[in-house]
């Protein structure tokens, strides 16, 4: 079947890191940035191997953009 890239974001929540697939709207955690990093792999690959093509077309993205953008904070 070949291989794909797929875009990973995390971030730190407390004391564990999320990790998101932005392109299929996946989502894993884990103690480290590493293991994070690992088990959205690991769902990712899942997701693969069980949901249907329609699904998988459904919830893919072609693109995904990561850019930084500004915002004015206001603490009340």
């Amino acid at each position: 079947m070949g291989k794909r890239t797929f875009t990973a974001a995390i971030h730190r929540e407390e004391e564990e890191y999320v990790a998101i697939c932005q392109e299929l709207d996946v989502a894993a955690q884990g103690k480290t940035f590493e293991q994070a990093k690992a088990n959205l792999r690991e769902a990712v690959e899942l997701l693969l191997e069980t949901a249907s093509r329609e699904e998988i077309a459904e919830r893919l993205h072609g693109e995904v953009y990561v850019t930084p953008f500004e915002v004015e904070m206001k603490v009340g």
